[in-house]
């Protein structure tokens, strides 16, 4: 058995949760990776892999092993572009995550040129709205926009976004626009929470030392970043965003900007990394490449 290539298997279907994708992904049939996987784990005294019908899931010990195999195989592609300075021999699968509107409304203009830069490398870019998780789903490098959680993960702070209120012109028009925090009484807000269910806590601002709220009406929650924004637009309510999310929006008039002395406290910007003693040279220079990008971004 070769025990390197093995690593790679069980990482690539550790990643996918799937023998078929894996398969598919480095051409080579689905029962010679079983065997692989079967060999990795007599030769490991252990089992790494829990397998149903439906999908394949890490044990405690894969979850270790698995940390282990990204940290031996990510020296061994240090090694071996340890004299490579063309960005042209760069090569290799790179997962990020990041929130649907950075993707959309910054980052993805920008990628050409990095992968033009970059041809070898191949990136999996994933934008939802919940906090995927770095170690079981295999992420090189996530984008957080929040305040973090104690998780053991690197975080390297991008900066942090500044939140304007808005509302549609066709909202103000049947409204009327808000001046001070107790107009909000007669006002309808959309509400943002990742978890629906919760009770909306209501108007945010930041007087100087605390955030406070401000209780409004308003009976539409959503939990898409890209809703949230399209329903503003739509005369649904009003918002509290990042402004560099909204630059469109208010340049083509689609939304305005109300109460600007009443903002939310700004919110950071994080990238967050697995702690390995060597990463990848590929995610180094994307992570250096995001992190100069993301300055025009934020505050």
């Amino acid at each position: 058995m070769d025990k390197i290539h093995a690593m790679q298997i069980f990482v690539r279907v550790t990643e996918l949760a799937s023998f078929t994708r894996a398969a598919e992904s480095m051409g080579l049939p689905k029962g010679s990776l079983s065997r692989q996987i079967q060999a990795l784990e007599n030769t490991m005294g252990a089992q790494l892999l829990h397998r149903t019908t439906r999908r394949v899931q890490l044990t405690q010990d894969g979850l270790v092993y698995y940390e282990r195999c990204r940290d031996v195989l990510a020296t061994l592609e240090e090694m071996d572009s340890l004299f490579q300075q063309d960005p042209a021999t760069l090569s290799g699968r790179l997962r990020v995550d990041m929130p649907v509107s950075l993707a959309c409304d910054y980052i993805l203009p920008l990628l050409p040129d990095f992968m033009q830069h970059y041809p070898g490398i191949e990136l999996e870019l994933s934008s939802s709205d919940r906090r995927v998780d770095v170690i079981r789903e295999g992420f090189d490098c996530v984008v957080r926009v929040g305040t973090l959680e104690s998780s053991g993960l690197i975080a390297r702070p991008l900066g942090k976004l500044t939140l304007i209120n808005c509302a549609s012109p066709d909202y103000l028009s049947r409204f009327g626009t808000p001046t001070t925090l107790e107009d909000l009484s007669a006002h309808a807000m959309v509400h943002y929470g990742q978890q629906l269910g919760a009770p909306p806590p209501g108007f945010e601002f930041y007087d100087g030392k605390i955030c406070r709220y401000v209780k409004t009406g308003g009976t539409l929650t959503v939990n898409s970043t890209e809703t949230y924004r399209n329903a503003c637009m739509a005369g649904l309510g009003i918002i509290q965003a990042p402004e560099s999310g909204m630059r469109k929006a208010l340049k083509q008039k689609k939304l305005v900007e109300i109460l600007p002395h009443f903002r939310a406290e700004p919110m950071p910007v994080s990238l967050i990394y697995p702690h390995r003693r060597n990463l990848a040279r590929r995610v180094h220079v994307f992570m250096e490449w995001l992190t100069k990008a993301m300055k025009a971004y934020v505050a």
